[in-house]
């Protein structure tokens, strides 16, 4: 019993240790990702174009079995490409008519200001002229122009990165034959890496479809309210949709707050933020629930906790990536001894996956 009792404190003190150890390497890492954010940033993203190209490119040749199989992948390679290059092309065009009807917006706005200043019994009733002067853009000029400065860095890095990748891919199995000394240790490797790409690709495809359904019904209520630019608020709705929590709500604020805008009368914003609201809330709860099954298995709070992290670290990046690096990690920790209680947490139901409980 004495000595029991001695080895209580010493226990509780390695424990102790393990724990701040943990921690530590936590905050080290994260600092390591922020630090080096411009390097891995465009490099991350290129390897998750990687893998919805593969994805893709193996759907086109399961379902479509006359096509080409030579021409799947560059067919992949160029629908990939062609989204990423339209929605950049959206956004630049459309800003450019933002910026050419600046000056109506800008009339509308004073109204709206004038009524909402009458409304509360306010004295003076402010302008967007007041308004500017007072927020004082220019010195935030800076910070939008060090932002657009690293969005086209971080975009020409990205295609470099995935020329070079898309180069090497033919040789990564030969690279895992060499470097995997028995046919165990590859075929752990292996399976490591097909349940990644199943959680991702998996991930990828319920987001993709669910945001296609909400964007083609979004756009058939801001179609019939009269709204303008079209293509490009539906261009917003559907990348939003990859960012959990937050995308709803500004594939929903945005359209409507332009629409408050552009409205003459205050009705069709109110119906187009409720229409936009009743439609999200519908495909979130009735049509996302039934497809997305046990293809993402996390659990809400580890969604939410996700994207907090990463999005701190890497900014608007790391928020669009939240969940699929969250889903690789819940993937890889599940195949290991040591840290399958951390996948476990992970999850939602306790049971990352169906054959976790296997023999060791």
């Amino acid at each position: 019993m004495t000595k029991a009792k001695a080895a209580d404190p010493l226990l509780l003190q390695l424990q102790a240790l393990r724990v701040a150890q943990m921690i530590a390497a936590a905050i080290l890492v994260g600092f390591t990702l922020w630090a080096l954010r411009r390097i891995l940033e465009p490099f991350v993203l290129a390897l998750f174009l990687l893998i919805m190209i593969d994805g893709l490119a193996r759907a086109i040749k399961r379902r479509a079995p006359l096509f080409p199989r030579a021409a799947a992948l560059p067919t992949a390679i160029v629908l990939i490409l062609a989204v990423f290059g339209l929605t950049i092309w959206l956004t630049v065009d459309n800003a450019t008519d933002f910026t050419a009807q600046g000056p109506v917006y800008a009339a509308r706005i004073n109204t709206l200001l004038f009524s909402g200043a009458q409304r509360l019994g306010l004295d003076v009733t402010p302008t967007v002229t007041s308004v500017v002067h007072d927020l004082n853009p220019a010195r935030y000029a800076g910070v939008l122009a060090g932002a657009f400065s690293h969005f086209a860095e971080a975009a020409v890095f990205m295609l470099i990165y995935l020329g070079f990748l898309l180069a090497s891919r033919q040789g990564f199995a030969a690279k895992a034959d060499a470097f995997f000394a028995t046919t165990a240790e590859r075929a752990e490797a292996q399976r490591i890496f097909e349940r990644v790409r199943r959680g991702v690709e998996s991930y990828v495809w319920v987001q993709t479809v669910v945001g296609v359904v909400i964007t083609g019904l979004s756009a058939v209520l801001m179609l019939a309210t009269g709204l303008t630019h079209v293509p490009f608020w539906c261009a917003i709705i559907f990348l939003s949709n990859y960012i959990p929590a937050i995308g709803a709500a500004v594939g929903v604020l945005f359209p409507a707050a332009f629409g408050l805008v552009e409205f003459p009368d205050l009705w069709p914003a109110l119906i187009l933020v409720g229409g936009l609201e009743a439609i999200h809330f519908a495909v979130s709860h009735v049509v996302q629930p039934r497809m997305q099954g046990q293809s993402l298995n996390l659990d809400p709070i580890v969604v939410l906790l996700s994207l907090a992290f990463w999005g701190a670290v890497w900014g608007v990046v790391g928020a669009f990536l939240s969940t699929p690096l969250a889903v690789m990690g819940m993937a890889i920790m599940a195949e290991f001894t040591s840290t399958r209680p951390l996948a476990v947490l992970l999850s939602r139901d306790g049971h990352p996956y169906a054959d976790m409980e296997r023999a060791n």
